[in-house]
């Protein structure tokens, strides 16, 4: 069997992984772009950027890895969800992709929401309640907005399926990364048209649709050339990043559960049918694991939180980790943190940057820190991030422990894994073990598996997981810190509770102030 690449394209950096036949790790890459917020509710991104960042990507593991283009099978590609972009019948992109961090269509959110019965949504697309996030209300938005965007875009595509268009020329998209557009009934395995009725698409104008793990063609020329690949490489589609995590650290059947602090904090438990949780609480995906289903609380802002105290109070630290080879500012803040004691001495923070999702679903919160005295230090903010991340991955898996969705320990991914304290933390507080796998990225890692299934290098990916997964640390939890932190989670949770009214008062613009008109639209 020849290499196998895995893609994972995610909100501010596309992974890129090249593995042998086995499914063992020989190189990974990791290109970063800067999303753009032109206004503050607004996040976009050139759409050329992820094109030129898989390119990249791809060319700089075969050359870490010292592998010839010629030895590559297959190619497998996963991405975030809900980030749209416009394009022409060619796939050029005819604006700025529209992030799923994005909360211009707040109006069109509530819009939508008036029209639609919350029960009957859930039924069909498996995502509780209609927020800004959602493909569906940025595509009214640009309806509302910019209708000649609107009329004369060819295609609507989601990341994984620009990615594909251009490795493929075929405008294919799948299950997975559709579970949260609204534009998707994932119990029917079809289009909702009920939303494509309210927002005036015609499903000619998404992609064809396949189910996760689907071959959806070969390499073309073009792409082939840039790339350093021969055009019979066979293409996948890997599936919704989060389902790709799942797949690559095993989570595939019932029982598993499994948490990703990347940008955001998403947690992930593997389920049978789509239906199962009565309360219709929990976000269902469609998963990348075959005739399955993803159980997918998401809170936006997880590492994201860690990165925007870096970046605005961890000057020292960077300055520091920029004269230290293999050091990282991250590193450097954390061992600030591990000085400070459970609770981190009363200082609480709601680490809502960009809104409040599973399970309080508050789009309009913000981030808070409460309880600040003259006795707290720099070390003690880093201890309360990582620590209110803790709390929302165990308030979330109390939700899934709660309709039937329960494991025995939380096997941990994304650039949050990396940290031995951050792992120790979510092990003391969600009275967890904790586990990590060897291999940097997990989505990356499944999209492999995909792949190496695809390919038939592996017969199914019970076969590949076993072949290919292997454990790396476990972290289990310190009795002796439970009742501080049982404490903490306490106050945490009354905070946000007793604050909630003010973050839809805080939203009001001031008296006598005056909308700001919205941009010109994108030159085409």
């Amino acid at each position: 069997m020849g290499l196998l690449i895995g893609v994972d394209a995610g909100t501010t950096s596309i992974k890129v992984g090249l593995f042998d036949g086995d499914g063992a790790e020989l190189a990974t890459s990791e290109l970063q772009y800067m999303l753009q917020t032109p206004e503050p509710s607004r996040v976009e991104l050139d759409p050329e950027l992820y094109w030129n960042s898989l390119v990249s990507g791809v060319r700089r593991v075969l050359a870490e890895a010292g592998a010839r283009g010629s030895d590559v099978d297959a190619l497998a590609v996963s991405s975030q969800g809900e980030t749209v972009i416009p394009v022409s019948a060619a796939g050029a992109a005819l604006a700025p992709a529209i992030v799923w961090l994005d909360n211009r269509a707040t109006d069109e959110a509530a819009e939508l929401a008036a029209q639609i019965d919350v029960a009957t949504l859930y039924a069909a697309t498996g995502v509780p309640n209609i927020v800004p996030t959602w493909t569906a209300c940025k595509l009214l938005w640009w309806r509302r907005h910019d209708p000649v965007l609107f009329r004369d875009a060819a295609h609507f595509l989601l990341v994984e399926e620009f990615l594909v268009h251009r490795l493929t020329g075929r405008f294919v998209t799948e299950a997975g990364v559709q579970s949260t557009s609204l534009l998707y009934d994932i119990v029917r395995h079809t289009w909702w048209q009920p939303m494509l009725d309210l927002i005036d698409l015609s499903a000619s104008r998404l992609g064809e649709l396949v189910q996760p793990g689907t071959v959806v063609g070969s390499l073309r020329a073009v792409a082939a050339a840039a790339l350093g690949l021969p055009t019979t490489v066979r293409v996948v589609a890997g599936g919704m990043d989060q389902a790709a995590g799942a797949v690559g650290v095993g989570n595939i059947t019932a029982g598993v559960l499994s948490e990703s602090t990347g940008g955001a904090l998403t947690v992930q438990a593997s389920i049978d049918r789509a239906d199962g949780d009565s309360s219709g609480q929990t976000p269902v995906y469609v998963h990348s694991a075959p005739s399955s289903y993803l159980y997918c609380p998401v809170c936006p802002t997880g590492g994201m939180a860690l990165t925007w105290f870096r970046d605005h109070f961890g000057e020292a630290e960077v300055a520091r980790a920029a004269g230290q080879a293999g050091v990282s500012a991250y590193d450097l803040l954390t061992e600030l943190a591990a000085g400070v004691p459970p609770g981190a001495e009363g200082l609480t923070m709601l680490p809502h940057l960009s809104g409040a999702f599973s399970p309080e679903y508050e789009p309009a919160a913000t981030g808070v820190f409460f309880g600040i005295t003259l006795g707290h230090g720099r070390e003690h903010f880093v201890r309360a991030v990582l620590e209110a991340v803790a709390f929302m991955l165990r308030r979330n898996i109390e939700l899934l422990q709660g309709i039937g969705a329960s494991a025995a320990e939380v096997r941990s991914h994304g650039g949050g894994a990396r940290s031995a304290l951050w792992n120790q933390i979510k092990a003391d507080v969600c009275a967890l073990p904790v586990v990590t796998l060897q291999g940097t990225e997990a989505a990356v890692r499944g999209d492999v598996l995909l792949a190496g299934v695809a390919a038939g290098a592996f017969t199914d990916l019970d076969q590949a997981c076993r072949a290919a997964l292997r454990p790396e640390a476990r972290f289990e939890p310190d009795r002796a810190t439970a009742p501080a932190y049982e404490a903490a989670y306490r106050r945490y949770i009354e905070l946000f509770d007793t604050i909630r009214p003010l973050f839809r008062w805080a939203e009001r613009p001031p008296l006598g102030s005056e909308e700001t008109p919205s941009p010109g639209p994108f030159q085409r």
